[in-house]
């Protein structure tokens, strides 16, 4: 793997990352107290929601190549595809990846 290849697989991986990230913090912030604690309902939940899984979907795929490329352990690369799924973590799950990786 040349370390342009590389560069540009931790740059989608970083775009990926952040959408993600951002995505679920809202939800996390907004999106959670609005339904459950004020017990406003709302359409646009449900559609973020569903944005939220179409950007973790491709968010496991961006990661799973640059684990790939990366020939990262099986177990830095679940812990990297599970850092979507909890609150913030994809944001320090990407400053460690580019740390680690020089960028």
């Amino acid at each position: 793997m040349t370390e342009k290849n590389l560069k540009n697989a931790f740059d989608r991986f970083k775009v990926m990352a952040w959408l993600t990230g951002v995505v679920l913090a809202f939800l996390t912030l907004v999106a959670i107290p609005y339904k459950y604690i004020f017990h406003f309902t709302g359409h646009w939940t449900s559609l973020a929601w569903m944005a939220h899984g179409w950007l973790y979907l491709i968010y496991f795929i961006v990661t799973l190549a640059l684990a790939l490329d990366a020939k990262w352990s099986w177990k830095k690369s679940v812990l990297l595809l599970l850092a979507g799924t909890v609150p913030f973590m994809s944001f320090v799950a990407e400053r460690k990846v580019r740390a680690e990786l020089g960028f």
